[in-house]
């Protein structure tokens, strides 16, 4: 570093690029990059282990920006880093098809780890991080052999520890002693109402250390050595830590600095010219000095970090070479080379037992198959496991003291579900947990986000329908499964029985594009055993599970416990003379994909349809149209056993059958 390129030299430059796209775009936040610059400067140009040109280096440090509104200081940090992040990609910063989106989001900008803006949700993917580096350094790293050792920073203020979400993964992060989890936190007192002071009067270094934390407090934010020592403080503490650093929001802005009017507008022309002067910066719009640039570029440094872990790995081929080969495979996402074997042997043992069970119970015998051929299979429960039935014998549970595939998450829908996104954006492992479909609803936005990022997780959600009984309408999703369907990107499953949930959780381990949920049954369902479908039949999300015996004169459309309802039905009409088909659609999305041929085969236009499901009606109408039915339930269910309330709400042969003759007449 030359005297000229001083810290507060490459402070200031990530302040003036945040403040120059910010009004170039008239959209943004300017606030937070100006008020984290020496903050970004310490951690990002003395600690940060990266390398520019490989974003995707396995034992990189990682970073999250929890409060992402801060886009510009990240997007500041890439480009003049040296990530493949041009100034003209920040000069198009907030613009349609740019790389750098008003939010970070992952996938799109090459050193973005992870999707932030629902403030709360990136502290939360950090956790997954830390807790999937603990578990991959237990499984493979060896005496003298550290090949997965490293850390999960996190920038995060004021909004993201209002969110309760904060609360629940901070507490789980203590309990675990995450130490490898590093936490600096933007105390500017300011969010978009002003003054916190109303609102969060919260004293945050004791609420994180009563969570189990290491807290280091007061640090001055904008004193970038003082960040600096509290750094390598972290870094060798036995749990995770949180730096409180105090600072101004806009610091450098005559007229803003500290106050409100810095969040979330830009400064403007006259105010800007005013903060150039203020921090002594003589250079134009977007103008950086070479000296400034050679400072802040860390390809040279990543580049030697990166070949020193390299040789390392070398040496652990040599002394372990079947962990060395295991541990690329899962870093890469590949399926073991014995995967089919393994989807053929599960089908095979399915189909010979066809046990009448609840397909909760079904899922776990699928899990358990699985978790002998998929080491990265790591589970867990929202203190649940004994009814979500997601645990399998031979797991073992993650502790503070070492590593385990199995995590007791406590009751912390929102926090699991989010961490369980940190954990696959990490690489190496296939997360999934569980809860009780009713309580997907507090998880709602981690989904969200999980179908926005494309990551592979897995969401087990039991207790599917009015069928879990006495617990009464607080627990008995009804408006649930329709709305987990209107998400984008998110594969919904409610398997009729032990084979159709066997391949519902096949397709969500082979999905590499995007989550699935996994619906499934309290109540015992019977094994369709008259049909002759396929498991490439299940793979395509709807099929013919029975077809008529003459040429069908209508459609029964079913998913769940629903389709041995409208078998029965299908009997009763025949009985009549009434020729009907029967289609089970375990996953609409995966229907809606197949090509024409198969839609048109499983559901002819011009045949007419009632569709069944105890959940509400107005889906399938997609479905059925406006001549069809559907028997479904519209309103909250009852507390009372199980079988009194699909009576009661008109889940019988009898009325699927009716529901027919009306459409037919």
């Amino acid at each position: 570093m030359t005297a000229a390129a001083s810290p507060k030299d490459l402070a200031n430059a990530l302040r003036v690029l945040a403040i120059d796209a910010v009004q170039k775009a008239n959209s943004g936040h300017p606030g937070m990059p100006m008020g984290m610059a020496e903050i970004a400067e310490a951690l990002w140009n003395r600690h940060l282990k990266h390398h520019p040109h490989n974003p995707h280096w396995v034992d990189r440090d990682r970073f999250v920006l929890s409060n992402g509104h801060g886009s510009m200081l990240l997007y500041g940090l890439l480009h003049l880093t040296g990530y493949d992040l041009t100034l003209d990609d920040l000069k198009a910063f907030r613009q349609m098809h740019s790389r750098t989106p008003g939010h970070p989001e992952y996938a799109i900008t090459p050193g973005v780890e992870t999707t932030t803006g629902p403030l709360g949700q990136g502290i939360a993917n950090a956790v997954g991080m830390a807790i999937a580096e603990r578990i991959l350094a237990a499984e493979f790293n060896r005496p003298g052999h550290a090949i997965v050792d490293h850390h999960t920073y996190v920038f995060l203020g004021d909004g993201c520890l209002m969110e309760g979400i904060s609360h629940e993964v901070c507490s789980l992060a203590g309990t675990l002693k995450l130490s490898k989890l590093i936490a600096l936190y933007d105390d500017n007192a300011i969010s978009i109402d002003g003054n916190v002071a109303g609102w969060f009067g919260d004293d945050t270094p004791a609420r994180f250390r009563a969570y189990g934390w290491n807290v280091i407090t007061p640090i001055d934010g904008h004193d970038a050595d003082a960040v600096s020592v509290a750094i390598e403080m972290a870094k060798h503490a036995d749990k995770p830590t949180l730096i409180c650093c105090k600072t101004k929001i806009g610091k450098g802005s005559p007229a803003k600095e500290g106050s409100a009017d810095a969040h979330g507008s830009p400064l403007g022309d006259k105010e800007i010219a005013a903060t150039r002067e203020a921090l002594g910066w003589k250079w134009g719009p977007f103008e950086i000095p070479d000296d400034i640039r050679q400072a802040w570029d860390a390809n040279a440094r990543g580049a030697k970090l990166e070949a020193e872990w390299d040789a390392r790995f070398t040496e652990y081929q040599k002394s372990f070479p079947d962990l060395a080969k295991e541990f690329q495979r899962r870093t890469t996402g590949d399926l073991p080379a014995h995967w089919e074997e393994a989807v053929v042997s599960l089908d095979a043992k399915v189909r010979e037992k066809a046990e009448t069970i609840a397909t909760r119970k079904a899922s776990q015998n699928a899990i358990a198959a699985m978790a002998s051929v998929l080491p990265e299979l790591v589970g867990g429960s929202a203190d649940l496991t004994a009814s979500n039935l997601t645990n399998w014998p031979g797991m073992k549970v993650f502790t503070a003291a070492e590593g385990g595939n199995y995590i007791n998450y406590g009751v912390r829908e929102f926090g699991m579900s989010a961490i369980l996104n940190g954990m696959a954006l990490h690489s190496g492992l296939i997360p999934f947990a569980g809860t009780f479909l009713t309580f997907s609803d507090y998880a709602r936005n981690a989904l969200r986000m999980a179908a926005l990022m494309k990551l592979g997780v897995v969401f087990v959600y039991t207790h599917d329908s009015i069928g879990l009984g006495e617990d009464g309408p607080t627990h008995q999703p009804i408006e649930h499964v329709s709305s987990l369907r209107a998400m984008p990107g998110l594969d919904v499953w409610r398997p009729a029985d032990t084979l159709e949930s066997a391949y519902a959780w096949i397709c969500a381990v082979e999905r590499n594009n995007g989550p699935s949920a996994l619906i499934f049954s309290r109540q015992n369902l019977p094994f369709l055993k008259e049909s002759e479908r396929t498991g490439k039949d299940i793979r395509r999300g709807g099929y013919i599970v029975r077809d008529s015996g003459d040429e069908p004169e209508a459609i029964l459309i079913a998913t769940g416990s629903e389709v041995t309802l409208a078998l029965q039905a299908q009997d009763m009409l025949a009985s009549q003379g009434v020729d009907v088909r029967v289609v089970s659609m375990p996953s609409t999305e995966v229907f809606d994909r197949q090509d024409a041929a198969w839609q048109e085969h499983v559901l002819p236009n011009e045949l007419p349809r009632v569709a069944v499901e105890a959940g509400i009606s107005d889906f399938w109408r997609k479905y059925v149209g406006l001549d069809g039915k559907v028997i479904g339930i519209d309103v909250y269910g009852e507390s009372a056993p199980a079988g009194e309330l699909f009576k009661h709400f008109g889940f019988t042969a009898e009325r699927v059958a009716e529901a027919v003759r009306a459409v037919l007449s």
